[in-house]
């Protein structure tokens, strides 16, 4: 017959050891952590693309910008062609660097700290590409001379920013998935605004208007091209009666 004390021994060894069994559970609350391995997770496949995406459209708006204003600023004073793709890739640089230094100042972020965030994360993306960006409006005849009323110009920069976005984006998605690049900047974008100060003035852009601003401004310089070749010269026909007069 057990006695009554062991019955309480082993009574107390089973409370004891569901006990142990759920404090040891509870060390699992660093897998409350688990929120951040799930995100690190929607890295593979779609959500890496989709960050990828963003990104490189980012850099696309702020390398859109500068060289653009570049290009009217070189054409304006006369620059050579040299001297304004130097102006051209330098603002790109400056505009790429601003749209994501204006976030990090935002969340709370001081220059120094967001300037050396943002230039190691989007340097090589904004290098990449200004590199193949510029390479491919060599490559078109005529783009690089042609002024800013010209078809040829407006053509050819569209599909060289084309060209450059889709050489960008792997370079973004391997940086991604190895935290670094615009990984680096993802923290301070999710974090809430800094209501005070000077911060509480900084303008917040999403990519994807600016980014449809920059296309709407593009096509407003190709329907001004267009028009003005179409109603620049008279037509073969009038020269010819001209001529015959």
């Amino acid at each position: 017959m057990t006695s009554h004390d062991e019955h309480l021994h082993a009574g107390h060894d089973h409370a004891g050891h569901q006990h142990a069994m759920h404090e040891g559970h509870g060390g699992h609350d660093g897998h409350g952590d688990h929120s951040g391995h799930a995100a690190h997770g929607a890295h593979g496949g779609a959500g890496v693309n989709a960050m990828a995406a963003s990104a490189t459209l980012h850099c696309l708006t702020g390398c859109a910008i500068g060289e653009i204003a570049g290009l009217m600023i070189g054409t304006a004073i006369g620059l050579g062609t040299g001297w304004t793709i130097v102006l051209a890739v330098s603002l790109a640089f400056l505009f790429g660097y601003a749209l994501s230094t204006l976030p990090l100042l935002k969340s709370g972020l001081a220059l120094g700290a967001a300037l050396s965030v943002v230039l190691a994360a989007d340097t090589l993306s904004i290098a990449t590409m200004e590199l193949v960006d510029n390479l491919v409006m060599a490559l078109i005849p005529g783009a690089m001379d042609a002024g800013l009323v010209n078809v040829v110009f407006w053509v050819g920069m569209m599909i060289a920013l084309t060209v450059a976005f889709v050489a960008a984006f792997p370079v973004n998605r391997y940086l991604l998935q190895r935290g670094k690049g615009h990984a680096l900047t993802h923290e301070y974008h999710d974090a809430a605004p800094v209501q005070e100060g000077f911060r509480r003035y900084i303008p917040s852009f999403s990519s994807g208007a600016m980014a449809a601003v920059i296309f709407a401004f593009m096509l407003g310089g190709l329907s001004v091209s267009v028009a003005d070749e179409l109603g620049g010269d008279p037509a073969p026909a009038e020269q010819m009666e001209m001529q015959g007069h």
